[in-house]
């Protein structure tokens, strides 16, 4: 028969208060006054900062101008007959021609008068190929500038921003450009928001809102205690923003909700839900009773749920017992299922009430499932046909599968994945965590068959990340759903215990494959390494907000950053994609209840494409774990398939085998609908085309004129230097027959007549 405390450790969500047996009642008011003790006397932990240790580190001390050439006339004006040839040009600035250049030996015999309408033949100056050239330019850039402008009949389109508020959906694959204001990534100060570092916050991204609740933060770097806080912050991702200067802004702060870090926030569509977290250490705060808060976000209200406990269900504990606060555990929410998980974790004096602080923290294995007010849930007693009442219902999973082996640990600060596709309703995918004498290594994954309440274990693939605890992970949907690819960032080693290290590396687990997959990120502005941060996907976009960075960087904010999730680099800004369904699915896979948020814009990256086959589209050859799976949904079973669309709604087809990558032209970040791109290109194209065109008759025209008139100033001359005998009119056009030929000229028709007479 197991001790209280034993039986505890195997099922500790719920159930009584671990006390010791023999403890005074008096003995436990006193040990419920926690504000007299030093943390090194609570903690019996090896967790730093982000919960297994109480040690923290000290602060180290440590042109010339382009030259315009015009065509000058010699003939400007016509010359007096006393023409002085000494102040003559030079002949070398005359063009090249055909006819003989005058004589300016010979003096004019009479003043010339130039002819009619002279004065208005004189040619313009040349234009400069390079005026052409800036012109053309101009015009390009303005076009570019002005093409999404109502002005010239390009619809505009506008975003709504949630701020609380549920976000509506959006139409129109349109990218909406941002300026940029440097393309290096910096550790920034101290700017806009009030605070130096923020971590351990809890995250929910609801309808393209992310709302940040409570955690840990600084308003400088010398702050050491108070760090607990209850603020109510958005971030905006419906509207494109500069990583410097994100739409982060704060909503009312609420009285009833406590200061907490390391808990969850759980969500449904259109509420919030707050479990678990730790209370302050410096200065100790005692735990408060469990209730679970919830904001409606139509209303923006909070309130509170007290008092829950579990139901009977499958594998779990056997209901009916109350329900306590834990913290450091794993989370995710399926608002398409209506559930939400908790998984591990700890407990301790600091998160729940009652605790002695002569026993030692405990690490948890257990699976806490919520089902969302209004929700069905076959797993759960009474819920199969039945929803879940206003304050939803608590299954405490303990015996689902290997969970109750000797291989499955308990752990603490590890992440969960939502993978859609694989039996009834998904898998869950635990990664990393560990406790106070192991860490999870990811040469071998936890996977929980949502449906049948199964844990299992799958091997994976290729070389594989170092273990760590609080990273953070997002999931994205190949357009077709052939694969689903989990990508997990930073997270930190806490052995050895006084060489910790954050990581700032990205991994890349590929589902159903099991494939690991490291990110190149050499030559990129890679942010600071971090754990106990947030990461959320939308607009196939990973935005990754806080982090403990350690004691090297003194302040960083407001320390959110983005990574294109496609061409797998960092961005210094976020790129709102206007299109999809309200949940930002794949378009081929928009208001299926299998697909997952976030994914609208993202495709399967070359990297990826490289190990598992396929393209940018989907069609992945790698349809199975590489290692052989023995059970559940993995060995039977296999991703859904999907109709990938590209542009213009065209089908997109193409295949192909590991090892090769197929990226179709202009493939990455294509959206089904309109390409707005290429016709606005195209459109630029043809306008420039037509001044282009217009630009060339122009000059044929300038031209034709100009040797009109060097025809015309040649043909003047000729005259003016012809003997007195000989005729002087012209044509306008040149010499005519009896403009340079005398009436004795043999060539003329009356000489020839009169030669024919005699």
């Amino acid at each position: 028969m197991s001790s209280p405390l034993e039986s505890k450790v195997n099922h500790p969500i719920a159930g009584a208060s671990p006390l010791m047996p023999c403890e005074p009642f008096d003995v436990l008011e006193r040990n419920n006054d926690l504000s007299s003790l030093s943390p090194k006397r609570r903690r019996v932990s090896h967790f730093l900062e982000m919960g297994i240790d109480d040690y923290t580190p000290k602060p180290s001390s440590n042109k010339r101008p382009s030259r315009h050439v015009r065509f000058q006339s010699k003939s400007n004006v016509f010359e007096a007959p006393n023409f002085d040839r000494e102040k003559a040009p030079e002949e070398e600035d005359w063009p090249l021609s055909s006819r003989s250049i005058p004589d300016y030996s010979v003096p004019l015999k009479e003043p010339l008068e130039p002819f009619e309408g002279a004065s208005q033949c004189r040619p313009h100056p040349r234009t400069s190929p390079a005026r052409l050239i800036a012109f053309t330019i101009f015009f390009a850039s303005l076009l570019a500038l002005l093409h999404n402008s109502p002005l010239i009949g390009f619809p505009s389109f506008s975003k709504f921003g949630a701020k609380g508020g549920v976000v509506k959906g959006r139409a129109g694959p349109i990218r909406e450009e941002v300026v940029q204001e440097k393309r290096e990534l910096v550790e920034r100060q101290n700017n806009v928001t009030n605070y130096c570092k923020r971590w351990s916050q809890q995250s929910a991204m609801v309808n393209g809102t992310i709302y940040l609740y409570g955690g840990r933060m600084t308003t400088d770097d010398t702050q050491n205690s108070h760090e607990w806080n209850n603020d109510f912050l958005y971030l905006d991702a419906t509207k494109s923003w500069q990583i410097a200067s994100p739409v982060l802004g704060g909503l009312a702060q609420p009285s009833g909700p406590p200061a907490v870090a390391n808990g969850y926030l759980w969500h449904s569509y259109t509420s919030l839900f707050l479990y678990g977290g730790e209370y302050e250490e410096n200065p100790a705060t005692s735990p408060s009773p469990l209730a679970i808060w919830e904001y409606d976000i139509p209303s923006k209200t909070w309130n509170s749920h007290s008092s829950p406990s579990t139901s009977p269900g499958n594998n779990s504990d056997g209901g009916n017992q109350p329900l306590q606060d834990s913290a450091e555990g794993a989370g995710v929410s399926i608002p398409s299922l209506g559930r939400g998980y908790f998984f591990g974790g700890h407990q301790d004096e600091f998160t729940t009430v009652g605790w002695s602080y002569q026993i030692g923290r405990i690490y948890l294995k257990s699976l806490l499932e919520f089902t969302f007010p209004g929700y069905t849930n076959n797993g759960v007693k009474g819920l199969a046909t039945t929803p879940a009442g206003s304050a939803g219902a608590f299954r405490n999973i303990t015996t689902g599968g290997n969970q109750g082996g000797n291989g499955f640990s308990e752990r603490a600060d590890g992440a969960l994945v939502y993978v859609p596709g694989f039996g009834q309703q998904g898998l869950v995918l635990g990664l990393a965590g560990g406790n106070n004498q192991s860490f999870q290594e990811m040469n071998i994954i936890d996977v929980y068959d949502i449906a049948q309440s199964q844990w299992y274990q799958q091997t994976t693939s290729g070389g594989y990340p170092n273990m760590r605890v609080n990273p953070c992970v997002v999931a994205a949907s190949a357009p077709d759903g052939s694969s689903t690819n989990v990508y997990m960032f930073g997270g930190q080693n806490l052995q050895p215990y006084d060489n910790q290290t954050q990581y700032n590396d990205m991994w890349i687990l590929s589902v159903p494959s099991f494939n690991w997959i490291q990110v190149d990120q050499s030559g990129q502005s890679v942010p600071p390494g971090r754990s106990g941060h947030s990461c959320e996907i939308w607009d196939g976009q990973m935005i990754v907000m806080g982090g403990y960075v350690g004691s090297e960087i003194s302040c960083e904010s407001p320390g959110i950053f983005v990574f294109d999730m496609t061409n797998l680099k960092w961005q210094n800004d976020f790129a709102s994609l206007s299109g999809g369904d309200p949940q930002n699915q794949q378009p081929s896979q928009a208001n299926s209840p299998n697909a997952l948020a976030g994914s609208y814009g993202y495709q399967v990256p070359a990297a990826v494409q490289s190990v598992i086959g396929g393209a940018s589209s989907g069609g992945a050859t790698e349809t199975a774990p590489v290692a052989t799976a023995t059970a559940g949904p993995l060995a039977t079973g296999t991703a859904i398939i999907y109709t990938a669309t590209g542009p213009a709604g065209t089908i997109v087809t193409e295949t192909a085998g590991p090892g090769s990558v197929v990226v179709p032209a202009g493939s990455v970040n294509q959206k089904s609908g309109p390409n707005i791109a290429a016709i606005v290109a195209g459109t630029i194209a043809g306008v420039l085309f037509v001044v282009a065109c217009y630009l060339a008759f122009c000059t044929w025209v300038y031209r034709r004129q100009l040797q009109l008139y060097k025809n015309h100033v040649a043909a003047a001359q000729r005259a003016a230097a012809a003997p007195p005998n000989e005729k002087t009119g012209f044509l306008g056009t040149g010499l005519g027959t009896s403009a340079g030929r005398s009436s004795d000229d043999p060539r003329s028709s009356t000489s020839r007549r009169s030669m024919d007479a005699s």
